[in-house]
């Protein structure tokens, strides 16, 4: 009873948690009782008193956590009650009891929630690194026919992909008929031997559509591909097929295809020039053409005459419906963009190109290029490959198309090994070791970054500029090809101004490798020759210096399109009075006060030479007496003889000559008008006259507007043509080969002073044979600097050839990267070729502008895709993948950029050149974003509100274009255009390390690396191709990726022995545990100061460089050797037989995160037939990263087996079994 009382209070104060209130039992007060106390004094009146029992809240004597707590349903004793009892008796009152389960539940209230799950920061890291896959491995093989041994060695070191070499093509099976030939002439090596054997047996087999296999030689500039195909016409010559058809790029190389006839012992068979021949039958008395080679290029494919006969009718005529002889699609890639992107339309080369082999279903079908299919839709004409179509995964071309875009790179990567094991495709390619690729970055110069800029702010200018002139004609149609027009030349013209601010730093190059004794090839694209012959045209053939590509594209195109209001008609006068009176009534008879009505001629214009009174005469000839002779006078309404009335020669009305006012007595002239059409003529006239003064105000002041446009572009200072200038800079034509289109050029002129207009070629070269010529002349070393764009690019060989006197090295310039992959690889493949002295060095030159990296950023996509595509590793062709922004990651960054920008989300990533710190940074830059892309045209539908705030909008199909984006870009000052660039990139960067941390970065083939990886038995057949025999198969690897103690401390030893260590090198332990342990690593300085590589006991080394910081805040140094090596060992032992989530792992035993011993399933052979299985399977899976088809490369330790495959998860090894029905061991 002795409590105190000084925790009661009266109610009006505020109530504790878990406190109660009470009435006293003397005063009636209520009072509030603190919790836990049970006896307590009112304040009031000093009652001692006791809560009642039911308020009372003691803890329960005798609770067993073991059990249940449940009331006895009669004496209320809580009694422990055992799980799973469902009857007993109380021990206190001795009722029968039985448990209700379904009211239990309720009585018991929600199960308490589990303990969160401890995040294990290191799994989670180990986990990404595997995800992102092994270190990639070396790129190429050397190459030797692996089943066939006719013919000598090639002359040079070939290549092939490792992830080709790793696939074995079939057995081969068909006999060579001139094998005897050519092991005595020695005309071809044992690689072209092996190409035509494979093509000859393929073409033995047929497609389930029932057309016959197709063969793709894919073997890159150098391997011999025309030498090959000559000694496929020959073997089949010598099977009775003496008709063939070969289709190439252009007429010229009809030269080359003679030759390589000739190399290889085939004199006999005869080349006709299909562009040399008639439209008639070729094989009529008069054509001529019996058998033989018909050579023609893809453009005569669409040709047809004036009379409509086509030459594509013509060689099917030729050939007959049962033709079983080859035909060669050369350099094929110029059938491509059958299946065109949306919104463009299919070529006509890639239509034919389909018909010609489906109205052909016996002929032997070749396809052959180095660059066969930038991207896999270009694949599309080449249907006798059979990956797609009747019997196979994908029935049509689109399925095929849509399964390899889901399959990213890797996909890619699998169909040329697909390709390489059923025997259709070889692809072999020069070694390019040796030649030197090289990125230089050429920074604009103070002069050329003004101009630029200028530029720039021109463009912007007259953007402003066409958009008022245009809204000036509102009511007049506008122009709607503008704005088409207005964007290609921006373009245009900014990839000019690129090209010539790298015009110092190729002359700079040039010379500098002319005195190191080298000779220089300078490759681009556009010559600038339209530019050039406008102005020729304009100005006559000597000027006063080089044309200006950019300034005459200007005045190009503001002339041809300013918009003017339409120019305004002559002032009237009284012609106009006369026309405007026979316009409104044609044809009405004129009458003479005498009484004579005449008709009166149609209307024309008088010429110069008419005077009035001849065609009075002409037109009295005409006159004829009217039928009605009698009509109403329109005044007094009296009818009278017509004869006697004069007619209105406007209204045609009939008035008494004396009813008029006043009465007409005199002779009246013969377009004589009434009264009130003489008033309307004169108000319209007058009208008339003050509308064309206004007209004629407005269309004289826009005549002057743009006159003075067109006077500051004369005044800009832009640069001269880049071709020009760099000949020039170089020494003139005299030392410079240039092998390009163009039919003439300017060159200084010999007094100094201007520049003339001459033709490329002499009266001893033919125009058709300059490039030929040129090229001579560099080969022979008399002209030590070649320049060649596309056009003069083709088939020409500019190596250091054994046979040629100039063996100088060559240091191929890139000044401009050319609009596709296949062009990119024609330039490289000209100074890199077979029978060279020494390998060329490549520098390819960038200006430090953001946007141009555009063009950079479409030939690396192709690169990429045409590396992966026809060389079965994306890796093979130079790597330029750093320029690559047109992909998915692209478009979502670009997204989420403009987003940003447009307030419409907050940027990801702080832009360039602000802070956190400072707001005010981040918004102005936005404003002035925001202004850069309303100037180029992408911010559209612009108000400017208060405070002149900016808004409108970005078109949706706009929000993905990063071609546009990149385009735009170009025309921008260079501060903006960097810093919208550098934005662009960094949330680019910030997506892809993302999307690599979350596993879902598709980078290609992955090596798998470790100590020890074993075969586990015998591989297993899971699929057959019945066609060529080749199957899929089931391999499984047992792998070790441990670092044993003895190589950590080796590896940590010869590191400091070598004096490149560093005080935070060594043996870490980290900051947490899990389940009682921590994990070790080894770390030491990588190449880069403050990144450090990490070991780990379970998974070897790390892919990714730890930083500094990152280390020290989750790990710290282990001072004691002893303390490392008792945990290294631990953490070796028990990863042997568990994963990093340790014994209660969600995914159980199929866990491989920081597991060091592996069970590793590899699906290697054909895939594609067996896609949609797997890919069904794959979706299954719980991880994400198991969702992705992934291709992988390893290499057994033991017998230095090399198998590339898809990598299938261990938990979707039996589904896939499953699914795909059948397994069968491989016999042994």
């Amino acid at each position: 009873m002795g409590q105190p009382s000084a925790p009661l209070t009266p109610s009006p104060a505020p109530a504790l948690a878990g406190s109660c209130q009470v009435r006293c039992a003397g005063c009636r007060w209520i009072l509030t009782v603190a919790p836990g106390l049970t006896e307590f004094s009112c304040p009031k009146c000093q009652l001692p008193q006791m809560l009642p029992p039911e308020l009372i809240r003691a803890p329960a004597q005798g609770i067993d956590p073991t059990k249940i707590q449940l009331p006895c349903a009669r004496c209320k004793a809580i009694l422990n009650v055992p799980h799973g009892l469902s009857r007993f008796n109380c021990p206190q009152c001795g009722v029968d009891l039985a448990i209700d389960l379904s009211k239990m539940q309720h009585y018991l209230g929600p199960p308490p929630p589990p303990p969160p799950e401890e995040v294990n920061e290191v799994a989670i890291d180990v986990e990404r690194e595997e995800d992102e896959g092994g270190m990639v491995g070396e790129t190429f093989t050397d190459y030797h026919p692996p089943k066939l041994s006719i013919g000598p060695p090639h002359p040079d070191p070939i290549v092939e992909t490792s992830s080709l070499s790793a696939v074995q093509p079939p057995e081969p099976t068909y006999d060579l008929k001139i094998k005897d030939g050519l092991e005595n002439s020695k005309a071809l090596s044992c690689l072209q031997i092996e190409t035509i054997v494979y093509a000859c047996q393929r073409h033995l087999q047929y497609l389930p559509s029932g057309e016959k296999a197709g063969f793709f030689i894919g073997d890159g500039a150098g391997v011999g591909k025309g030498r090959t195909i000559a000694g496929l016409i020959w073997e089949n010559w010598h099977n009775a097929r003496q008709k063939a058809l070969w289709l190439s790029v252009g007429s010229d190389l009809k030269f080359d295809a003679r030759r390589d006839l000739d190399d290889v012992g085939a004199t006999c068979i005869e080349v006709h020039a299909l562009n040399k021949l008639p439209y008639s039958k070729l094989d009529s008395k008069s054509v001529g053409v019996r058998n033989g080679v018909v050579f023609l290029t893809y453009s005569s494919l669409i040709a047809s005459s004036e009379k409509g006969r086509s030459r594509l009718q013509q060689l099917l005529q030729w050939c007959g419906p049962d033709y079983d002889g080859l035909v060669v699609f050369d350099e094929c890639h110029k059938a491509k963009n059958l299946i065109p992107e949306a919104g463009s339309q299919a070529t006509r080369t890639g239509e034919a190109v389909l018909e010609i082999q489906a109205r052909l279903p016996e002929a032997r079908v070749i396809y052959c290029s180095a660059t066969g299919a930038s991207e896999p839709r270009n694949l599309g004409y080449m249907v006798r490959l059979g990956l797609w179509g009747p019997g196979t995964c994908f029935s049509v071309f689109p399925d095929f198309l849509g399964a390899l875009d889901k399959g990213g790179v890797g996909a890619l990567e699998l169909v040329a090994m697909d390709m390489k094991a059923r025997g259709m495709y070889v692809c072999r390619t020069l070694s390019y070791k040796g030649v030197e690729f090289e990125v230089i970055e050429a920074p604009l110069e103070a002069e050329m970054m003004d101009m630029y800029k200028k530029a720039a702010e021109f463009w912007a200018e007259l953007r402003v500029e066409l958009l008022s002139a245009s809204a000036f004609l509102s009511e007049e149609k506008p122009n709607p090809h503008l704005w088409r027009l207005y964007w290609a030349s921006h373009q245009r013209f900014f990839r000019h101004m690129c090209m010539s601010a790298k015009v110092p730093a190729a002359v700079r190059l040039a010379k500098k490798a002319l005195m190191e004794n080298k000779c220089v090839v300078i490759g681009l694209q556009s010559t600038g020759e339209a530019r050039t012959e406008e102005a020729v045209t304009k100005y006559g053939l000597e000027m006063d210096d080089f044309v200006s590509g950019p300034r005459e594209l200007l005045l190009k195109l503001v002339d041809e399109n300013y918009p003017l209001p339409p120019k305004p008609d002559a002032v009237p006068g009284e012609e106009s009075v006369k026309e405007l009176q026979r316009k409104r009534h044609s044809a009405t008879p004129g009458v003479s006060f005498k009484g004579r009505v005449r008709k009166v001629a149609k209307w024309k214009v008088a010429s110069d030479g008419e005077s009035d009174e001849e065609s009075q005469t002409e037109s009295e000839h005409e006159s004829t007496e009217s039928d009605e002779e009698f009509q109403f006078c329109e005044i007094c309404s009296t009818e009278e003889d017509k004869k006697k009335l004069l007619r209105c020669s406007c209204c045609a009305q009939l008035f008494h000559p004396t009813c008029l006012v006043p009465p007409l007595i005199d002779l009246v002239p013969e377009n004589w008008s009434c009264h009130s059409c003489k008033e309307k003529t004169e108000e319209y006239l007058q009208a008339r006259h003050t509308y064309l003064a206004e007209v004629s105000k407005r269309y004289e002041a826009s005549k002057e507007r743009k006159s003075k446009i067109l006077e500051i572009i004369r005044s800009l200072e832009l640069p001269n043509n880049p071709l020009d200038d760099i000949i020039d800079q170089l020494g003139g034509p005299e030392n410079v080969a240039e092998m390009t289109g163009r039919r003439g050029m300017l060159v200084r002129a010999s007094s100094g002073k201007g520049v003339v207009y001459q033709a490329r070629n002499t009266k001893e070269v033919a125009m058709e044979m300059v490039n030929m010529h040129e090229k001579q002349l560099f080969m022979d070393g008399k002209k030590l600097v070649a320049i060649i764009s596309e056009a003069g690019s083709a088939g020409v060989s500019l190596q250091a050839d054994r046979r040629a006197i100039n063996q100088r090295r060559r240091v191929h310039l890139t000044l401009e990267l050319p609009w596709s992959a296949d062009r990119a690889i024609q330039q490289f493949g000209r100074t890199h070729r077979s029978n060279q002295a020494c390998a060329p060095e490549c520098r390819l030159l960038f200006t430090n502008l953001g946007g141009e990296r555009r063009f950079a950023s479409i030939v690396a996509k192709r690169l990429e895709t045409l590396g992966a595509l026809t060389q079965g590793d994306r890796r093979a062709g130079p790597s330029l993948s750093a320029y690559n922004y047109d992909s998915g990651y692209g478009k979502r960054a670009l997204m989420m950029m403009y987003r940003g920008i447009m307030d419409q989300a907050s940027l990801p990533v702080i832009p360039p050149g602000c802070s956190s710190e400072k707001p005010d940074t981040i918004q102005d830059f936005t404003v002035k974003a925001k202004a850069a892309l309303v100037s180029v045209g992408i911010v559209r539908d612009t108000i400017i509100g208060n405070a002149g705030k900016v808004s409108g909008r970005i078109v949706e199909s706009d929000m993905h274009d990063v071609g546009r984006f990149l385009n735009r870009l170009l025309g921008l000052p260079p501060e903006i255009q960097n810093r919208l660039f550098e934005l662009f990139i960094s949330i680019l960067d910030l997506l892809v390390r993302n999307a690599r941390n979350e596993g879902n970065f598709d980078s290609g083939i992955v090596d798998i690396k470790a100590n020890l990886i074993e075969q586990q038995g015998p591989p297993k057949i899971v699929h057959k191709d019945h066609m060529s025999g080749a199957s899929t198969v089931l391999f499984t690897f047992t792998i070790d990726r441990g670092i044993t103690w003895e190589s950590a401390t080796t590896l940590l030893d010869d590191k400091q022995k070598d004096g490149l260590g560093c005080a935070s090198d060594g043996f870490y332990e980290s900051r947490r545990e899990w389940l009682g342990r921590r994990h070790f690593l080894l770390a030491f300085e990588g190449s880069d100061s403050g990144l450090f590589k990490i070991f780990r006991p379970a998974v070897g080394e790390a892919l990714r460089e730890m930083p500094l910081t990152e280390l020290k805040g989750k790990y710290r140094k282990v001072s004691s050797l002893e303390k490392a090596h008792k945990g290294w060992q631990d953490e070796y032992q028990v990863s042997s037989k568990q994963c990093m989530h340790g014994p209660n792992c969600k995914i159980g035993s199929f866990c491989t995160v920081g597991k060091r011993l592996q069970e590793v399933n590899v699906l290697g052979g054909l895939i594609l037939p067996v896609w949609g299985t797997i890919e069904k399977a794959l979706s299954k899976q719980a991880r994400q990263s198991h969702k992705r088809l992934r291709v992988i490369r390893l290499e057994t330790t033991t017998d230095n087996q090399r198998i590339v495959g898809l990598l299938i998860p261990n938990p979707a090894v039996e589904s896939v079994l499953q699914d795909l029905s059948w397994v069968q061991d491989i016999d042994d």
